[in-house]
């Protein structure tokens, strides 16, 4: 099975962009719209989530000023691939946590 490539990025209040991924690897094979389906219903209003929170790589611009730019990520999208996973994190650690947590929105 391949691997998920978790593509988001972060959006200042001004709209400017950085976009980022992770490879989660994906040894147990789990589907993609099983994962989606876990991961919308953990976002804030269907579409946010705190990257830190979910482990991942937080995408601030050089300068941010946390005064009026939110500390918020932006989920863009799953897909396959077949790029290696990175290694701190694999689908089932991400999926295991999500469960865990009570926050839904």
């Amino acid at each position: 099975m391949p691997n998920i490539k978790f593509n988001y990025l972060y959006r200042d209040a001004a709209n400017y962009k950085k976009y980022g991924f992770v490879i989660l690897s994906n040894h147990d094979g789990f589907e993609l719209l099983e994962i989606e389906k876990l991961i919308r219903s953990k976002l804030i209003w269907g579409e946010w989530f705190y990257a830190d929170e979910w482990g991942l790589p937080e995408l601030f611009l050089e300068t941010v000023d946390f005064r009026i730019d939110p500390t918020w990520h932006e989920f863009e999208c799953f897909e396959y691939t077949n790029v290696a996973g990175d290694e701190f994190m694999t689908i089932k650690t991400l999926k295991t946590l999500l469960e865990k947590t009570n926050r839904q929105y």
